[in-house]
Formats: structure tokens, C-alpha cells, sequence
């Protein structure tokens, strides 16, 4: 089908709650054709465009601006870097309590849903039937939601959490400085493994999926049921009624459209260090920033030839390549590494994360400030900021399927999926490391994969597919995250020219670069909790709307 730049948005089918309004989709729209097709929705393309922009020079022009030159040899921290981690490290610090009241909302309104009668609705209408296969579907929301993280972190955070609570409460003038979750296992090495992977299970579990889930849900409720544009503002309309169609609603679309690209940038920066450290494993090239920085315009031009094919040719393929490279590189682990203690460990760590889950949850009398600030607070808004990306691309891919389907897809079977690849790897390097293997904990977080790795055999086939894993869930990233935006920035329109996929996936890519020179993790990190924060009060309110927008469709459950 061309690309034609027109609404593509299917009605909805068999009756539904139809929201009457008289807002048309692109109505607020800038057309034209010179020097190249555009469909823009004004001020919202215009803002967002703009301020990325204006942020992506700023941030180069103080990088070079603040830089210190090298002491003896030893890199130095510039200025903005600087003040980046400390925008990071005040935000979680200061609003940790209202992430984590934030996101038990979200998961009990998840489950809730689930087992009540509002779970029968339909997303589409009565008689609306699935886009895409289960597979299909499945492989495209997992890859779009987590991937570069669990390959980022699948080592890393299981055995960090492990050392940290084997190592037990360190107290320096009256504050604790370790970074061990809650009260530690000192000395105890079941305890602490245990320990460990409830920790890590509790980032990658119900939490960050139900945050997805609601965004999701609300979207595909609102366009599919309510016959509204696909943006996030039209979620809000049983709250703001026509006024979501002014100001108001720019502002939750530009918010939806900064949240998004900042969310991408620390997953895409994350990546490239990932990638540029495993290719420097390999003995290819050394990990420098200008490896990085070839390495992000590489896979920027592949996932912009990917975005410009769309969803079904472009996305959905590189998608399902994934998910069976990830389920080979798994089932590859669990047989050659420690069997019995992953099976083994699948289950108890499940029930330590439902031990752990409420003390883990609790967001007041705690003193494990370090765990709670730097892992949790920091994952709580970075899934956030993913929000409005992983939402709307799950959104866009789950017309047909029930409330409660698609919540117990979206929701269980993804945090299944991560505890067994969470206990696969991490429980391998922690079994390593109590064998006395301390090469894998001592090395840098993008390199403990690799390290891992190395005391399996086929290494460097192993270590191969977890660079090309890397890289394309770099893409699939960064092409679903451009549709996305796109979307949102095109008034709702889900078919926009194809040069706009192109100039948004682009500037992921430049955000990106402009992070990563410009201040490293601390700098994508700083920018993920800064535009998660203001976010976090959207959901809640999406929250509100989406049980609205459900209670009016219950003549439809008989």
C-alpha cells in the first residue's frame, strides 16, 4: 500500500462507545510538498522539533565548553557531565516515594482489570479480530519494550545486587553507603543470591510492564473503541473534554514526544556502549567515542531503512530475528551453563520476588537510599519516559485482542520471559563468581556479558550473537520508537510522508551521540528521569480516563 500521508485509522467494529467530537484528524495540520512531503501537526511538530534541537546544541557546544583535558594521562569529567549526573541524582533522590507510589498504582490496576468483567472488552469493537499473529505480535512488543536493557543489565544488575547484599550494610557517619536492597544477606550466599534476584525481578517484572500497559491499553481504547486520533491526548478527553483539542492537549503531546525521544536516546546511547565494548572484546576495533559514534550512525541509517518500510515489512521482521536469536543465545546458556541451578532458580527466584515484592515496593522507612535512588527511582523513570513509545507501538499492533488478553500478554508472559533470562545469565555469573571467578563482577557493566560468556564454550560465537542482539534491538528501537513519534507529532495521523519517519529517526540517533559525548550514562540517565518525572503525573491521570473510557463500554459485556 503507498505511503500516502492520510489517516489510516480503522473504524471501529460492531458497536462501540463512540466518543462524538468535532475535531477531524490533521484539522491543526501543516501540508505541503517542497522540498519534500510533510504532514505536521502545528505547534506540536514545531515545539518538540524545536526543542530537541536547541537541547542537541546546547549540550555539544557546553561539552566542549566545560571539557577538561586529560591529567596524567587520565580522563577528566567535564562541566556538563557534571551537571548532568546531578540533575540525575537530585531527581531520583528527591521523588523516589512518588515513582514508587506511582508504579503500585499502575500494577494494581493492571491486575485489576485482568479479573473483572471490564476485561471482556474488546480493543476495536465487538467483532474486531487480531492484526497479527500471536508470534508476531508477542515478538514485536517484548523487542520494542526491553531489549538493549536485559542485554545491558541481564549480567550486570543480578550479580551487582548479589555482591552488594552478600556484602551487607556498610554505615559511614550514620548513613548507609552500600548499595545493597533493603537490609542486605551479610555473609550469606543463598540469602544474598536470592536477595539479589528478587531485586532484579522487581525492576523487570510487574512494575515496568503494567507503566507500558496502561499507556497501551488507553491508546488502543480511545482510537480503536472511541474512534479518536492515535495521540495521547485523545485519552484525556473524558477529563478535559473538547479542550484536550487546544493547548492543553499540545502540551501532552509535546511532553509524550520529549518523553519518548529522551527514554530512546539512554537505550540507544546504552547500546552503542554495549556493542563498542563487545566488538573491543572481540578484538575487532577498540570501545573509543568514535567507534561509538560510527557505531550510532550505522545502525541509525539501518533502522531508518527499516522505519521508512513500516511496521509489517520493516519493524515485525527484525522483530521476530530477535526474539529467535534471544531464544537460542537463552536455551544456549541454560544448557551449557549451570542447568539445574537456572531451572532450579526460575522458580525460587519467582518466590523470592514474591516475598520481596512489598518490602521492595515500599516507598517510606527504608535506609537503603543508594538501591532505592540509583536502581529503582532511575528504572521507574526511564520506563516512563519509554511510556508513550512502547505504549503507542504495542497500541498500534493490538487491535482485536480483549482487555484482558492483551493486559495478561503485555503483563505476565513478558516478566515470565525476563525472569528466566534474568536467572539464565545472572544466576550463571553468580554461580561463576561464588567459584571464584572475579573477573566478571570486576569488569566494567558493558563488558560483564562478554566476561560471562567467556567461561562457556563457543565464546566468540556467543559473544557474536550478543553484539548482533545488541544492535538489532538498537533498531527495532529506534524504528517503532520513530513511527511513534511520528504519529504523535503528525496530529494523530498513523500513515504520515515518510521523510518525517526519517528526519525523527535521525535525530534519535544525533540525541544520542550529543548524550554520550556529552556527559556518558549519567548524561542519557539525567534526561530519561527529567522528562519521566513531569510524565508520571500524565499516566496517572491516563489511569483515571482509561477506567472511565471502560466503564462506559460495559453495555457491551452482556
Amino acid at each position: 500500500m503507498p505511503d500516502t500521508g492520510q489517516e489510516a485509522m480503522p473504524a471501529p467494529e460492531g458497536p462501540t462507545e463512540i466518543i462524538k467530537t468535532s475535531f477531524q484528524v490533521g484539522q491543526d495540520n501543516i501540508e505541503g510538498e517542497a522540498p519534500f512531503p510533510f504532514d505536521i501537526h502545528n505547534p506540536v511538530f514545531v515545539i518538540s522539533a524545536g526543542a530537541v534541537v536547541l537541547f542537541t546544541a546546547i549540550t555539544i557546544i557546553l561539552q566542549f565548553a566545560t571539557s577538561v583535558p586529560p591529567i596524567d594521562g587520565a580522563e577528566q569529567v567535564s562541566g556538563v557531565q557534571v551537571a548532568f549526573e546531578g540533575v540525575r541524582d537530585w531527581v531520583t533522590s528527591t521523588f523516589d516515594w512518588f515513582f514508587l507510589i506511582a508504579g503500585n498504582i499502575f500494577v494494581l490496576l493492571c491486575l485489576g482489570l485482568i479479573v473483572t468483567p471490564l476485561g471482556k472488552v474488546r480493543l476495536g469493537g465487538p467483532e474486531a479480530t487480531p492484526d497479527f499473529t500471536m508470534i508476531g505480535w508477542f515478538s514485536m512488543l517484548f523487542a520494542a519494550g526491553m531489549g538493549i536493557g536485559l542485554m545491558f543489565y541481564g549480567v550486570s544488575e543480578p550479580l551487582g545486587h548479589f555482591q552488594a547484599a552478600f556484602t551487607g550494610p556498610v554505615v559511614e557517619n550514620g548513613v548507609r553507603t552500600d548499595w545493597a536492597p533493603l537490609g542486605g544477606a551479610a555473609g550469606d550466599e543463598a540469602a544474598a543470591r536470592s536477595l539479589g534476584m528478587a531485586a532484579t525481578i522487581f525492576h523487570w517484572g510487574l512494575h515496568p510492564w503494567a507503566i507500558y500497559a496502561v499507556v497501551a491499553l488507553s491508546l488502543a481504547l480511545f482510537a480503536y473503541n472511541k474512534g479518536l486520533p492515535l495521540t495521547l491526548r485523545s485519552v484525556f478527553h473524558p477529563l478535559l473534554g473538547e479542550s484536550v483539542w487546544g493547548w492543553p492537549g499540545h502540551i501532552i503531546d509535546v511532553m509524550a514526544v520529549l518523553a519518548t525521544l529522551f527514554g530512546l536516546a539512554t537505550s540507544l546511547g546504552i547500546g552503542a556502549e554495549q556493542a563498542a565494548a563487545g566488538f573491543a572484546f572481540l578484538g575487532m576495533f577498540e570501545a573509543s567515542d568514535t567507534a561509538k559514534v560510527v557505531l550510532i550512525v550505522a545502525i541509525t541509517a539501518v533502522a531508518t531503512m527499516s522505519v521508512v518500510l513500516g511496521v509489517e515489512k520493516g519493524v515485525k521482521r527484525l522483530s521476530e530475528l530477535n526474539m529467535g536469536l534471544a531464544v537460542i543465545l537463552l536455551f544456549f546458556i541454560i544448557l551449557v551453563g549451570p542447568t539445574g541451578e537456572i531451572i532450579g532458580g526460575f522458580f525460587s527466584s519467582l518466590g523470592a520476588y514474591a516475598k520481596e515484592i512489598v518490602p521492595l515496593s515500599n516507598p517510606f522507612g527504608r535506609d537503603d537510599d543508594n538501591f532505592r535512588h540509583g536502581w529503582t527511582a532511575f528504572y521507574w523513570a526511564w520506563w516512563i519516559s519509554w511510556s508513550p513509545f512502547v505504549g503507542m507501538f504495542i497500541a498500534r499492533v493490538s487491535r482485536g485482542r480483549t482487555v484482558r488478553e492483551f493486559l495478561i500478554a503485555v503483563l505476565i508472559v513478558p516478566m515470565l520471559i525476563s525472569v528466566l533470562w534474568m536467572t539464565a545469565l545472572g544466576g550463571t555469573a553468580i554461580t561463576k563468581t561464588i567459584e571464584g571467578i572475579s573477573t566478571i563482577g570486576d569488569a566494567a557493566l558493558e563488558i560483564q556479558l562478554f566476561e560471562m560468556l567467556l567461561h562457556l564454550p563457543l565464546t566468540t560465537i556467543t559473544s557474536a550473537v550478543g553484539i548482533i542482539l545488541v544492535i538489532v534491538f538498537f533498531v527495532t528501537s529506534s524504528d517503532s520508537g520513530s513511527l511513534v513519534i511520528d504519529t504523535i507529532s503528525a496530529g494523530g495521523k498513523v500513515n504520515a510522508p515518510v521523510p518525517q519517519r526519517i528526519f525523527w529517526c535521525t535525530i534519535e540517533g544525533v540525541v544520542a551521540l550529543a548524550l554520550l559525548l556529552g556527559g556518558g550514562l549519567g548524561a542519557l540517565q539525567a534526561m530519561a528521569v527529567s522528562t519521566g518525572l513531569p510524565f508520571t503525573l500524565v499516566l496517572l491521570g491516563a489511569s483515571w480516563a482509561t477506567v472511565k473510557g471502560l466503564l462506559a463500554e460495559r453495555r457491551e459485556l452482556a
